[in-house]
């Protein structure tokens, strides 16, 4: 006896079962456009009950989610945005401002410096020198074995 030909019940069956994802499918996406929730294509995936993969190849879903995801995010744009000019602006003049004022502090250090060193120089002048130290201020008569 010959094998029972189901291939008519599986095809029924295959199509039944796309139908339903499908189905579902499009019943996830509405229910996010309704709720605003953020959408994405596991969430939907998820919802629906079928694999992203599948999802994936559907255009028609694709592009529904995808139209879906971008009016949440130009609706969502409260976090970070571009700064305006005005602000790039006041940003830029505080900026140029402490750099101002550094350059003050710096030049008001190098003269406390250059004043250091001469008052450096000017004790070491008045200080009577010793002839058994060189010029760097080292033991001349005293070998480095003593």
């Amino acid at each position: 006896m010959p094998p029972a030909d189901n291939t008519a019940a599986l095809a029924e069956a295959t199509r039944r079962r796309s139908e339903r994802a499908r189905r579902d499918a499009e019943k996830a996406i509405s229910a996010a456009q309704r709720t605003g929730n953020r959408t994405s294509f596991a969430g939907i995936a998820k919802a629906a009950g079928v694999s992203r993969s599948w999802l994936y190849t559907q255009p028609d879903l694709v592009a529904a989610i995808r139209q879906l995801q971008g009016r949440q995010t130009a609706s969502e744009r409260t976090g970070s945005q571009p700064a305006s000019v005005a602000s790039i602006q006041r940003r830029l003049e505080t900026a140029l401002a402490r750099n101002k004022q550094l350059r003050a502090e710096d030049s008001d250090l190098a003269g406390r410096l250059e004043t250091a060193y001469g008052e450096n120089r000017r004790l070491r002048s008045q200080q009577p020198v010793d002839p058994a130290l060189d010029a760097a201020g080292t033991d001349r008569g005293r070998s480095r074995t003593d």
